[in-house]
């Protein structure tokens, strides 16, 4: 791959590769051939080996995590206030402005970057009725008492968990605690392009959200011959009556994505395990004089969809810069966080969104959290190459004249 903007000449390093192959395009080609490419076998397949996988009892395959956060809310009747971070991505805000409810943002952890139970608690109130956690880049957020609060209050818990595939939280996997809402971007632990899953416990969940992701007509079954018929109380109608309970929507995963699926989440300890031997070389190499390393809390598995560090003592920015133009693909995940983007200043300036109390932690975070390039294929030059520019870009980025950043 050729360089960018490295006056030596080294190869770019992206931030994330998605590991796919031979074995994926055999199962995308498998489906071409069948003809069932939308709604079929290789989507109940995949349904049935995350359901297996995450310990739950029914998943959704869906187009988005975002869909499936919005759905979970649809289905449960959420019209209210609904406590989130707002150190996440946009779309966990969206998916609640879409399912006609209001966000409530309040702050985090330092050190997980996630969702604290102490300000879950401040921020609930009388018209509460659900909260959203957002298991930040691999590491789901503290739940037991999060868990807690909602079940004393009534509300319902949805799992953000579309960074966190492979994770745990006391030998647990996301979508335990509550409704859990995967993606599949090709940035996750495991990839279909694009495409999400909504994990339950709950038969009625699960029911209504395949209904609302299909139009808002009753879920599909398989006929004995292979064909698909739709599933009525009576029994009596025929085949072709395919009528709406409710005004739903579009949000199927194709079967060709779902194949890809099958293929990603045989492979996803795997791929994980060379995602964690990317992250020990990086903590043990990267000084924490410069910067303040992820942690792994207690009682958890770190996927490490993301290796995020926080700069100490120079300008964010600058250091980023400077490693874009060392041919080093790193991000920022996230600033500005949801609350100071345009949309919500003005939703909460009319009352269409609220701040719960002051988010500092979430605003010291934006300011200085960087995200570095891990992926399983990535090599140990590649890691080694990525920790020696670092450590130079942040000695650069300590320059009096990039303060201006």
């Amino acid at each position: 791959m050729e360089a960018r903007g490295d006056p030596r000449g080294e190869p770019w390093i992206p931030l994330c590769i998605p590991d796919t192959g031979d074995e994926e395009a055999a199962a995308v080609a498998e489906v071409l051939r069948s003809g069932r490419l939308s709604d079929g076998p290789a989507n109940r397949e995949f349904e049935e080996l995350f359901a297996r996988y995450t310990g739950v009892r029914y998943a959704v395959s869906l187009n988005s995590c975002a869909s499936a956060l919005q759905l979970a809310m649809m289905a449960a009747g959420i019209r209210g206030e609904v406590v989130l971070p707002s150190f996440t991505f946009t779309a966990t805000a969206n998916a609640i402005v879409a399912a006609g409810a209001t966000p409530v943002f309040a702050d985090i952890e330092r050190s997980t970057c996630c969702l604290s139970p102490d300000t879950v608690g401040a921020a609930v109130g009388p018209r509460t009725e659900a909260v959203v956690v957002v298991h930040y880049a691999g590491q789901m957020a503290d739940m037991d008492p999060i868990r807690e609060i909602c079940s004393r209050k009534g509300l319902l818990l949805i799992e953000d968990s579309a960074q966190t595939l492979g994770g745990t939280y006391k030998g647990l996997h996301p979508g335990s605690f509550g409704t859990g809402c995967f993606s599949f971007y090709p940035t996750k632990n495991a990839t279909t392009g694009e495409g999400g899953m909504l994990a339950t416990n709950d038969a009625a969940m699960a029911d209504k959200v395949r209904t609302m992701a299909s139009h808002g007509i009753p879920r599909r079954v398989e006929g004995s011959a292979g064909s698909s018929v739709y599933a009525y109380a009576d029994g009596k109608r025929p085949p072709w009556r395919r009528e709406a309970v409710a005004a739903g929507f579009n949000f199927r995963m194709s079967s060709i994505l779902a194949a890809v699926g099958i293929v990603q989440l045989r492979k996803l300890d795997a791929m994980n395990c060379a995602r964690r031997r990317i992250a020990d070389f990086y903590s043990a190499s990267l000084p924490r004089d410069i910067f303040e390393l992820p942690v792994e809390a207690p009682g958890r598995t770190h996927a490490f969809q993301m290796y995020t560090i926080k700069v100490k003592g120079i300008s964010r920015d600058a250091f980023v810069s400077q490693m874009l133009s060392r041919n080093i693909g790193a991000s920022v995940h996230y600033d500005p966080p949801v609350h100071r983007q345009p949309y919500y200043q003005d939703a909460i300036r009319s009352g269409r969104a609220i701040v719960s109390g002051p988010l500092d932690m979430t605003d010291q975070v934006a300011k200085s959290i960087v995200s570095l390039p891990i992926y399983p294929s990535m090599t140990q030059e590649q890691a080694y190459r990525v920790v020696r520019v670092a450590i130079e870009c942040a000695k650069a980025a300590a320059s009096p004249r990039y303060q201006r950043f």
